[in-house]
């Protein structure tokens, strides 16, 4: 995985991740299985020009659904939640 826009796969927000960014000054966002907590580390940095004190990484796995009379799944992924240096800002709705 070379490119970070192949690392960082969206961001997660939510009402908890909301306040999570306000106290703790941490950002959540899914990511790559395959990815690691460094080339985590390394994609946040050089996306959103910020310094990274910490990564934690955690997998999920999909829940199972029903439809009427059909069965199926959700897809698995893996969320990592990223420590940002105090003072550091990640905005993802610029302009709204």
């Amino acid at each position: 995985m070379n490119n970070i826009h192949d690392i960082i796969v969206s961001p997660i927000i939510t009402e908890k991740s909301s306040i999570q960014k306000d106290e703790n000054n941490t950002v959540s966002f899914k990511v790559a299985m395959s990815a690691n907590k460094i080339q985590i580390k390394d994609a946040v940095e050089k996306l959103f020009n910020v310094k990274v004190l910490g990564v934690r990484s955690t997998n999920y796995r999909g829940k199972n659904k029903r439809v009427g009379k059909n069965f199926g799944r959700t897809s698995d992924f893996k969320k990592a939640y990223v420590t940002l240096e105090k003072g550091a800002k990640v905005s993802f709705f610029e302009g709204v």
